[in-house]
């Protein structure tokens, strides 16, 4: 076997009057050997290998390796895997954007041509982060949310729509019109690709990666995909192979039928908490099994979209009839369709009755047995039985957060528009969101909110009067069926009106709570809660007042806004009372299995015809925005949004050797599950805050700082605002939250940033010591990009979560992880201490790295920790500086 395998596998395939070009995956087989059992994900790895064989980047012995993986169900092996294409949102889009930006000035200043560098792979922005739900609980917030958009994200958007028109392959989807993963399910994912090569049309599987954690919602229609950070994502589109190991896969085995009034939000928390308790973090995840015959694709794409919260790289559904069936629905056309149908048959991708492949582990669940859930309060995979909701949060009161405080609290306090006292108990519901991708792709979820509200109203039972409740579908074509099942109104006089088309509340784009509310929580210190139909819920996320946060379906989000109080037991107490005085039940208003599908019955094909016949055109306000046609950015010195990044600056044409780490102070001794969310700036930005102080100082009012997402553009804000979370605790500064950490010698306590800057003045390098599952959450580049800026060299952790791993390498800093049984606690870490990190110019994938402490006392201890630099390519990008130094210099090459 040779380089001639890729050439001996091509054959044609007739799809009505079109012929296609491939690479066949049986012809391959007769040289290496049977892959009938191969998961159908990896068959989909197997045929990019086969495509890609050049015997550099992909060699026979890679293709020979992922067929081999069948008989241990494991390969120690890395690959290089070219996704087909890119998507991204806005909040990670801009700063890629940017550095993009930046790397035409550092090409052209180091005598390269700017035309270089272009995506290579097509690349589709939805600008979909940026609306915030400042308007709420009436008819026009849609159009005063947008208006406030527009007007706070102008210059974000003149960037955007310059980097439209200078960067080909590069398209972007204007706000207001969806968000990126359901736009993706809905109409841009093909889940078999085409493009005209050499005048031949050249099929393959749609692949992708994404600068959102939950690209993997696109796994449901057979697409492979999944998050990566922008530094990664800048990287593949740029021409970079994605580098990693050939995974393990874990086989999910559905069988069964959710009974009646289970959602498909209930089901998935089941997964993700199975799946977490399982582990398979770095794993693919392939559901199989009886039970995929009925299960809608709208349920798969919840369930896929949740795979960072159950920590795998992806969840992938293989191609059936169901998947058919969704893109007939969508509005692909018949022939996108038959192609769709005659490749995965043709491949072996096609998912058939009794398919039982071979897998390194598998759980199965019978979805009879999923019950009505909720998970909180901080964490998706805490799952929580409905009934027992009451006793989570009396328990969440325990929480280290809340380990001062009384059993209970309340406050007074009065209405805004009615003039009415009301008093706001411990537990008070003061958020209330139909939110995020989750859900909003799915129509049985949001008819039965619609149809529960509705019942609600029609027995006289209303939202109580603290709740912020909010809609924000990932897609107008939601609106367009609620309103075809007549049910926009009563979602309305509950107050879930209309907020926006876009990422809100999941990712703290929540808004400010009413005045009158957020001083009875300060003044009561008094513990709240939020519901969401999102997939995030940490500490600090969804609103800096509100301490518990829970994830639940849209049905129950409305019940939860009657409720009014994560206290009420849905099982036995009643939300209200009805007209005559009666109490209301869940029960009596949760709607009949008929009643959901009749109404999903409304959903028609001619909606995303029309939704999406103009997607890439925007409003007479995006239109109208003028920008400069040259290849090269005219930035703005006054800009406080867009600024040129300085990763390039002391940049030259060769790399320097890596020199050993010498001295280090540790930064911050973060403990457990310290999410991206701890790391990257994020939500709202703080007056007193080193950011917010910037902002101050370049004439910029509170009133319009945005939020840290709006300004991810601006690394001045982002480098300020990196670990200035309000949750985070760093155990240098023992029972203070927030970004605050210890100088030494000094021994003065002071904002993680200033303290970072002043060991910047000093020359001193920087290290960030942490516990398990350091990085996890979403892939926010910044959380590698700021402690980068902030001179953290190193972090020394327990284990790490994937993508931010990646993204540490991505910039420089070098993951290493303790050695087994050694953690920050056994070897007493205080922060006094200085690091050494030694022969850093030997460093081998996955080799050991030797640690010298140098404690306050004089003693010294050496530690073997292990590099998590798993592959050669992320070898090279580490000692090139960063990946996107790498590419750089291979332009200029």
């Amino acid at each position: 076997m040779s380089f001639t395998l890729r050439e001996h596998s091509q054959e044609t395939l007739d799809v009505g009057a079109k012929k296609y070009h491939y690479y066949s995956l049986p012809k391959a087989a007769q040289q290496l050997g049977d892959i009938a059992r191969l998961p159908k994900s990896m068959k989909v790895l197997l045929e990019n290998l086969l495509r890609w064989q050049d015997e550099d980047s992909v060699t026979a012995e890679d293709i020979q390796a992922l067929v081999n993986w069948q008989k241990n169900a494991h390969a120690d092996r890395e690959i290089a895997y070219r996704p087909a294409r890119v998507l991204m949102q806005d909040f990670t889009g801009v700063p890629a954007v940017v550095d993009l930006a930046a790397m035409r000035e550092a090409v052209n200043r180091l005598g390269g041509d700017v035309a270089k560098v272009n995506p290579l792979s097509p690349v589709d922005l939805v600008i979909d982060h940026s609306v915030t739900v400042d308007h709420f609980g009436d008819d026009n917030a849609f159009e005063e949310n947008v208006k406030l958009e527009m007007e706070r994200n102008h210059e974000r958007y003149v960037f955007l729509r310059w980097g439209q028109k200078a960067f080909n392959r590069f398209r972007v989807v204007p706000p207001g019109t969806g968000i990126c993963h359901q736009v993706n399910l809905e109409y841009l994912g093909k889940s078999v690709w085409f493009e005209e090569q050499d005048g031949k049309a050249v099929a393959y599987p749609d692949t992708l990666v994404g600068t959102d954690s939950h690209t993997t919602m696109i796994n449901a229609l057979g697409v492979l995909g999944w998050g990566v950070g922008g530094i990664e994502a800048e990287a593949a589109m740029l021409g970079q192979p994605v580098s990693m190991l050939i995974p393990d896969v874990v086989g999910f085995k559905l069988t069964g039928k959710l009974r009646p009034g289970i959602t498909a939000t209930d089901l998935v928390l089941t997964v993700t908490q199975m799946l977490r308790k399982h582990g398979v973090v770095g794993k693919f995840v392939e559901f199989y099994g009886d039970g995929l015959v009925d299960l809608p694709l709208a349920d798969r794409a919840t369930i896929a979209n949740m795979a960072p919260e159950y920590g795998a790289t992806c969840g992938f559904f293989p191609i059936d009839d169901v998947t058919l069936n969704y893109m007939a629905l969508t509005g692909r056309d018949q022939a996108q369709i038959d192609l769709v149908e005659a490749y995965a048959k043709q491949q072996g991708m096609w998912r058939n009755a009794g398919d039982e492949p071979i897998f390194t582990s598998t759980l199965a669940l019978d979805m009879a047995d999923v019950e009505s859930s909720l998970a909180g309060p901080k964490r998706p995979q805490d799952r929580v039985s409905l009934p027992d909701v009451p006793a989570a949060f009396a328990a969440s009161n325990e929480l280290e957060v809340n380990h001062s405080r009384p059993a209970s609290k309340s406050v007074s306090y009065v209405d805004e528009d009615s003039g009415d006292s009301y008093t706001l108990d411990e537990g008070a519901v003061v958020i209330s969101a139909i939110t995020s991708c989750t859900n909003t792709s799915n129509p049985s979820v949001l008819m039965a909110a619609g149809l529960l509200a509705k019942n609600a109203v029609e027995r006289g039972l209303q939202r109580k009067p603290w709740v912020k409740a909010s809609l924000a579908p990932g897609s107008k074509v939601v609106s367009d069926y609620l309103a075809a099942a007549q049910l926009t109104s009563y979602l309305d006089r509950l107050g879930f009106n209309l907020v926006g088309y876009g990422c809100t509340t999941c990712i703290g784009n929540s808004g400010p709570l009413p005045d009158n509310i957020e001083s009875a929580i300060k003044e009561g210190d008094v513990t709240v809660g939020a519901v969401l139909s999102g997939n995030r819920n940490f500490e600090g996320r969804i609103h800096p007042l509100i301490k518990t946060n829970w994830l639940a379906s849209p049905p129950l989000v409305v019940a939860y806004a009657l409720a009014g109080n994560m206290k009420v037991n849905m099982h036995t107490d009643p939300l209200g009372q009805d007209k005559a005085g009666n109490d209301v039940y869940l029960k009596d208003i949760w709607p009949s299995p008929e009643a959901i599908a009749e109404s999903v019955q409304k959903v028609t094909s001619d909606m995303f015809h029309k939704e999406y016949a103009e997607v890439f055109y925007g409003t007479p306000e995006w239109q109208q925005i003028k920008v400069s046609e040259a290849a090269t950015y005219d930035w703005d010195e006054g800009s406080t949004y867009i600024r040129l990044s300085p990763f390039f600056d002391d940049m030259e044409k060769a790399p320097k050797p890596v020199e050993d780490i010498k001295g280090a102070r540790i930064l911050a001794i973060l403990g457990d599950s310290v999410t991206t969310d701890h790391i990257s700036p994020a939500g709202s930005i703080k007056a007193d805050s080193p950011a917010g102080r910037y902002l101050l100082a370049h004439g910029v009012e509170p009133k319009d700082f945005n939020s840290y997402g709006s300004r991810r553009g601006n690394h001045e804000v982002m480098m300020r605002g990196t670990f200035a979370n309000i949750r985070i605790r760093n155990e240098m500064v023992p029972g203070v939250e927030g970004g605050y950490t210890k100088h030494y010698p000094s021994q003065e306590q002071l904002a993680i940033y200033d303290a970072a800057m002043k060991y910047q003045a000093e020359r001193i390098p920087l290290a960030v010591i942490a516990g398990k599952e350091y990085g996890s959450g979403s892939s926010r580049d910044w959380a590698a990009k700021g402690p980068r800026l902030q001179g953290v060299r190193v972090v020394i952790a327990e284990s790490f979560e994937r993508i931010h791993r990646s993204n540490l390498i991505g910039m420089g800093i070098l993951p290493l992880e303790f050695p087994a049984g050694v953690t920050r606690k056994t070897l007493g870490l205080t922060g006094e201490e200085r690091i050494d990190v030694t022969e850093l110019t030997q460093l081998k994938p996955g080799g050991e790295v030797t640690v010298i402490l140098h404690y306050a006392d004089g003693r010294e201890v050496s530690l073997a920790t292990r590099c998590r630099i798993d592959t050669g390519n992320e070898l090279t990008y580490y000692q090139n500086d960063g990946i996107l130094h790498y590419v750089i210099r291979n332009m200029l090459n």
